[in-house]
């Protein structure tokens, strides 16, 4: 046997749902062939738990094995990476009947039918075609980050993007979701205890109160999901040992049972899709709650969390609830990115990749090819990456969530541009929801010129009121009562364009905060010796605006407001306090709501930064940045930094001695100072 191709086999799914799904990192899938011997398949839950009795299978099986072996009473087992399986779909596709068309609003309520809702569909069969269920699906990525001006490669991220199969994935996707959600009150996930079939709630492994131990304890559920949520995550293939495995991940679901629309004017048009798309594809939908609310608020009266009466729900009525989906639609309900790799187009990057994988493996149901994949997300209103990925907005659901959808094929694709093109509101938006807000700012009117700047650094060293001890210790160093002076610049000239990022290098102590002082001193227009040169001229634009950031002299001031309240209440537009928060490395809904006390060294850097940008200056000075920050970090924030300035031409000035700051900000002069030398690089361009 060719080793590579395998040899095949074709079958009927057969066998006990439940051992389907053990866990979900854990199913059998029993097939039995057409010659009648009996398969078991091993393979993740979250995929077995969706093929039903009966289904017609292919089973590729990839090793040559011995024969007899891993048989188990009667049966041939296939471990998870001895085969392939695909399973035949029969698609059916829709045609709309001719039927009543027209608004019809309902009396008093406020209510509407979509225009243009067809009353009726008909079903014909289009064919059979095969689908790969097994292997899941990966893909490799190598995503690389640019610089603004030459686009030349700062660094790169190399992903393996691929579904969750992996008991350690699912605890991997709960520490991500501690970003969001975890305090004294909130738990993100359900654990059980196998041996006593405890429910517990917990934020990692937890300790079983009747057994004592953790050691039969496995994670169960991740908040929010449902059984028929299916997870891709994004790892980091290559990493230092202290980035995390997992960045991110996607939580693909079946589309909610029912979507009404809340117009601009209040007024509701229900069952909106059905108006606009083919009803068909958004049925029958994953709805097990529907049918059992009496049951959920008997487990509720029995004192259960909510989250430990719904996995009890979907226990005893999720298998009905799973064969019944069946739609064309799929939808992204969860985007979840590590903290500190935001801003980075990770986003965007996983809400692309997920879309690809819905449409190459239709998941979560595997039944039907998919034309749509939906988005409900109200921070869809704050941060554009599903518009980036190329998804339009359309409408806002009854409660006022912005729906947004990315079509699969191309009867979607006109479907959604003709409503854009038809309905008086998507007019206006035309599918856009998330605008930037920062905007330009009023550049500076003219070069910020240095010529022949001189600073003497003087400081007269006093023995008087030192301890006997220590004067012994100095007097032993020939140390005496003296004056020291040195150049610290000697006739510094410097062009600084308006819009231009200028990087100042050099040793600690060298010069650079005193060239940042002066220039301080030049644009606040401040009277103290330090901030003067001794000598040469500084010539500022009458239309500067700085914001200065120089540990320990201008340091913006932080009270007992949270982080995000700071920053919206300097540039007064939330969507801009979003923004800028985001840029500056504080993407997490977690630190908005801190305040600066509360924050790390690290962190409390990048919330001055951001206090920085909310003023909306067009001259931005900071000494020392990224100081606090690893060099990832550091490399990231820079590179975001200097996108933002010169998207909104804003001057920036920073001192760095950092190599991959310097790199990631790609400035248009380095400004290289040492003990009264210096010279000037410009960028080639």
């Amino acid at each position: 046997m060719d080793e590579d191709e395998g040899f095949v086999m074709l079958g009927r799914v057969v066998g006990d749902k439940s051992a389907r799904f053990k866990h979900r990192w854990f199913g059998i899938l029993q097939v039995e062939t057409e010659e009648g011997q009996i398969l078991s398949l091993y393979m993740s839950g979250s995929v077995a738990q969706w093929l039903k009795d009966g289904e017609r299978v292919e089973v590729k099986v990839l090793k040559e094995r011995e024969e007899g072996k891993e048989r188990e009473g009667g049966q041939e087992i296939l471990l998870f990476d001895e085969y392939e399986l695909f399973k035949f779909c029969e698609e059916r596709e829709s045609s709309e009947n001719e039927g009543r068309r027209g608004e019809e609003k309902s009396e008093g309520k406020g209510e509407r039918k979509g225009e243009g809702q067809s009353e009726q569909s008909e079903k014909r069969e289009i064919g059979e075609w095969k689908l790969k269920v097994w292997p899941v699906w990966e893909k490799v990525v190598r995503f690389e980050r640019r610089d603004a001006l030459d686009l030349n490669t700062l660094y790169e991220y190399d992903l393996r993007a691929r579904e969750a199969i992996y008991e350690s994935d699912y605890e991997e996707i709960a520490e991500l979701e501690q970003y969001h959600y975890a305090s004294q009150k909130e738990y993100v996930a359900v654990w059980r205890c196998e041996k006593c079939h405890e429910l517990i709630e917990a934020n990692t492994k937890p300790l079983c109160e009747r057994c004592g131990t953790d050691e039969h304890v496995h994670i169960l559920e991740i908040k929010g999901s449902t059984p028929a949520s299916r997870f891709l995550l994004l790892e980091l293939k290559k990493r230092s040992g202290y980035e995390p495995r997992v960045l991110g991940y996607v939580r693909i679901d079946p589309p909610v049972p029912q979507m009404h629309r809340r117009l601009p004017t209040d007024e509701i048009v229900r069952n909106i899709r059905e108006s606009v798309f083919e009803p068909s594809w958004f049925e029958p939908s994953f709805s097990p709650e529907r049918e059992l609310k009496e049951i959920f608020a008997e487990l509720r009266k029995e004192r259960r969390s909510k989250k430990i009466a719904r996995r009890m729900l979907w226990e005893e009525e999720k298998w009905r609830a799973l064969e019944a989906s069946n739609t064309a639609v799929s939808r992204i309900a969860r985007v979840v990115i590590h903290p500190d790799y935001r801003s980075d187009g990770l986003g965007q990057l996983a809400v692309r990749l997920a879309v690809e994988w819905v449409k190459e493996r239709c998941v979560p149901e595997m039944r039907r090819k998919k034309h749509l994949v939906e988005v409900i997300a109200q921070m869809a209103r704050f941060n554009p990456f599903f518009e980036k990925a190329g998804f339009k907005y359309l409408w806002d659901t009854s409660g006022g969530k912005p729906v947004l959808y990315f079509p699969l094929t191309a009867d979607a694709e006109r479907k959604i541009q003709e409503f854009l093109r038809k309905d008086r509101f998507a007019k206006k938006h035309k599918g856009r929801l998330c605008k930037p807000s920062y905007g330009r700012v009023e550049r500076l009117a003219s070069p910020i010129i240095l010529e022949n700047v001189t600073k003497i650094y003087s400081n007269e060293m006093d023995l008087e009121g030192i301890s006997p001890e220590v004067l012994a210790v100095l007097q032993a160093f020939q140390v005496k009562h003296r004056l020291i002076q040195r150049e610290v610049l000697r006739n510094l000239s410097i062009r600084i364009n308006p819009g231009e990022i200028v990087c100042v290098v050099g040793a600690s102590g060298a010069g650079k905060t005193t060239f940042l002082r002066i220039l301080a001193g030049a644009a606040l227009k401040l009277d103290e010796a330090k901030f003067a040169p001794d000598a040469g001229e500084v010539k500022m634009p009458g239309n500067v605006r700085a914001s200065v950031l120089i540990p320990g002299e201008f340091e913006p001031e932080f009270g007992e407001e949270s982080i995000i309240e700071h920053v919206f209440g300097k540039c007064k537009d939330l969507n801009m306090a979003v923004e800028v928060l985001n840029t500056c490395g504080l993407s997490d809904a977690v630190l908005y709501r801190a305040k600066f006390k509360e924050l790390s060294t690290g962190q409390k850097e990048r919330a001055k930064i951001a206090s920085l940008f909310a003023e909306k200056p067009n001259l931005i000075i900071v000494d020392e940045f990224a100081a606090h920050l690893d060099p990832l970090l550091a490399r990231r924030i820079a590179r975001k930094v200097g996108e933002m300035c010169r998207n909104a031409g804003t001057t920036l000035v920073v001192a760095t001695h950092r190599p991959e700051v310097k790199d990631a900000l790609a400035p248009d002069k380095i400004l290289h100072i040492g003990y009264g030398t210096y010279f000037v690089e410009k960028r080639k361009k």
